[in-house]
């Protein structure tokens, strides 16, 4: 039996594609790659590596997120504290890594690629993961400063979260050269 969708909420996703549209054109690039692996949807190499240091990158965040399906599965509800270590730790991996390759600089794109690539319900235990990940002195004292100060009070501090799962997922688009507009 098939299952069936709801169509996306029109003005939720024209706010997703917003919030994608502001973050710097790495960050977009970054969100994309990170998504094709994650999600599985392209050859990720094939599309997404330039030089040789991008190709070692790619190999990398690929063997990290093979745990995706497994932190999917075993995402603690809000008060799932007996849950916690095995969760926490992979995700504050991961997100160290991420966070690591310089090209999510704020909360808002953290929590943009981490909603799609784990769920809506991975929202309470974000602004953890991040702080801790952000926090980790393998990253440049000023990228820890910048990120850090990325995630609002009100962020840190919210006394619940949406369960809308995320509609917009953005992907490579090829580029149309003008002469081959109509006219």
């Amino acid at each position: 039996m098939a299952s069936r969708t709801k169509p996306a909420n029109g003005p939720m996703t024209l706010a997703e594609m917003k919030e994608f549209a502001g973050f710097s054109a790495a960050t977009q690039r970054y969100v994309r790659r990170s998504l094709d692996i994650g999600l599985d949807r392209d050859d990720a190499m094939a599309r997404w590596s330039r030089d040789v240091v991008e190709a070692a990158s790619i190999r990398a965040q690929a063997r990290l997120y093979v745990r995706l399906p497994d932190l999917r599965l075993m995402v603690p509800d809000e008060s799932g504290l007996d849950a916690i270590e095995s969760f926490i730790a992979p995700l504050t991996t991961l997100s160290a890594f991420d966070l690591g390759q310089g090209r999510l600089t704020t909360f808002s794109a953290y929590r943009f690629l981490y909603e799609r690539l784990i769920g809506a319900e991975v929202r309470p235990w974000l602004p953890a993961a991040f702080c801790a990940a952000a926090a980790l002195p393998h990253l440049h004292p000023d990228l820890r400063r910048k990120l850090l100060q990325s995630i609002s009070e009100a962020a840190a501090t919210a006394s619940g979260w949406s369960n809308r799962q995320p509609a917009f997922f953005p992907r490579w688009v090829e580029k149309v050269e003008a002469t081959a507009l109509p006219h």
